[in-house]
Order: structure tokens, then C-alpha cells, then sequence
């Protein structure tokens, strides 16, 4: 089965954001990803990475102000210019962290702009992020999810994301595929992963409904995960999930999947 790493954003809630590295290699992890880093300094976490003996596989942009709201600026066609600022920020702390990924959040579309305009200034953005990750020898992801748990979202599909990726024409970009979102949006998780997977750079899972523990509900993992392993993907899957109590007591899934 795959190896699996721990969102932090999510996961082991109960304790400050820092203390959460030492909850999740004592349960079992070998590497962490989390929504945002930058309210700490990078030195700090690469620190604490390497006490706990974690990969840091993934984090994402600066996403805008996430307490009010935002989830990504990157199709605002009036913010183009503080998101290209933060790109060198995103790759300080790539650098600093020995992340190879970040993702691109795209945003809720702006009141009043055209989807159209805001695909070109998503393109564009993408383009100029994944040029300058590149250099740094990092790859660029981007999340399509799903319209239920944020109305709004610019990217809701897989086929979206795709349509985004192309536009930016960049070789530098890759799908992440969050199998939860693309549930609730498209189903049809086993085909689409098949013809996709040579596009998708990272992938992410939780149960449905209700987004919890992933050995819960709708989707049956153990047959998606085989299906993961014969396509050939060799990264980290996300358990990116709300637990339902404290979260070691609801991580039977990673002793019964994890080959970590």
C-alpha cells in the first residue's frame, strides 16, 4: 500500500500547530503537510522536522488572509502582484524545509468577475509560480475542491484542474488530487485516477461523509489504494480528514494500509 503523510492542519487538533510534528511520528508518520507554515519561521519548523525524523512533502501558497476566509488569491485579477511576491516566500520556506511540492490554492472567485478573466489571470499566475519553482527545483500543484464545503471555489473538478494546468502551459505543474473532494463532485475516483495519474502530482484522502477517518463511509480505500500502487504513484498520500475523537485513537487505517 502507499505510504501516508499527516496533515497537520487537521490532524491531532488538540495541540498547538508545533507540538502536532511530535503527535504524528510518534503515531506512525514519516512525513507532514499542512495548509500554511508561514506564521512560523522556517528555520523553526526545519528544525523540529528533523528532531522528529519527518519529510516535509507538501504545503501550500500563501493562500490571502485564511482567518477571514480567504482560500487563495490566485485568480484575483486586482492581487496579481501580492501573489507573485509571495511566491519567493513559498520558496524560502521550500528551501528551507526540503519540500519538493507546494500547492496552489485558486480561490473563490472574485463578485462581478468573469469566469474567463479569472482562468487567464489564474493561468497566468500559474505560469509565473511554477517558472520560478522550477529554478528552485520545486514542483507546482493545483486543487480543484469540492462546491459543498467551499461555495465559491474556482476549481471544483478534476477536468478544471486540468483545463487550468493547460492553459498555464507550464511542465512544471501537476493535479493534486484530493480523492474526498473528487467524490463528492465527479465520483468515478478508480477510472479518473487511471487516466490521470500520470498528471497527478499529489493526492490526498479522507472518508465520506462527513470527511472523517478514512476507513469510515462511502469509499472503499483498500481497493483504490491497490489501484494506486498498480497505476505506479510513488508519493505520499494526505490523510487530510477531521477526526472524530482524539486522532490516534482513530488511526487503525494507518497500521492496517501504511507499508511506512
Amino acid at each position: 500500500m502507499p505510504k501516508f503523510s499527516a496533515n497537520l492542519s487537521m490532524l491531532f487538533p488538540e495541540r498547538p500547530f508545533l507540538e502536532r510534528f511530535a503527535a504524528a511520528a510518534e503515531a506512525g508518520f514519516r512525513a507532514v503537510e499542512y495548509v500554511q507554515p508561514y506564521e512560523h519561521p522556517a528555520e523553526q519548523i526545519a528544525e523540529i522536522l528533523h528532531k522528529h525524523k519527518l519529510f516535509q512533502c507538501l504545503f501550500n501558497m500563501p493562500p490571502g488572509n485564511w482567518a477571514a476566509g480567504e482560500r487563495g488569491i490566485a485568480c484575483h485579477p486586482d492581487r496579481v502582484g501580492e501573489f507573485q511576491d509571495g511566491v519567493a516566500k513559498v520558496i524560502h520556506y521550500a528551501k528551507a524545509l526540503g519540500c519538493p511540492k507546494v500547492n496552489c490554492l485558486a480561490g473563490v472567485k472574485p463578485a462581478g468577475v468573469p469566469r474567463e478573466q479569472a482562468m487567464n489571470v489564474l493561468a497566468g499566475n500559474l505560469r509565473f509560480a511554477a517558472a520560478e519553482l522550477q529554478k528552485a527545483g520545486v514542483l507546482l500543484v493545483v486543487e480543484p475542491i469540492n462546491c459543498y464545503d467551499m461555495p465559491g471555489f474556482f476549481l471544483n473538478t478534476s477536468a478544471q484542474g486540468i483545463a487550468a494546468i493547460d492553459a498555464a502551459g507550464s511542465g512544471n505543474i501537476k493535479l493534486q488530487y484530493d480523492l474526498y473532494h473528487m467524490q463528492r463532485m465527479e465520483g468515478e475516483l478508480a477510472e479518473t485516477l487511471t487516466r490521470l495519474m500520470p498528471r497527478i502530482g499529489h493526492i490526498q484522502f479522507a472518508g465520506n461523509p462527513k470527511r472523517t477517518e478514512p476507513d469510515r463511509g462511502e469509499i472503499n480505500y483498500p481497493f483504490l489504494l491497490e489501484l494506486i500502487d498498480r497505476l505506479g504513484y510513488t508519493g505520499w498520500i494526505g490523510a487530510e480528514y477531521k477526526p472524530t475523537g482524539r486522532t490516534e485513537d482513530g488511526l487503525c487505517w494507518l497500521k492496517k494500509w501504511s507499508t511506512e
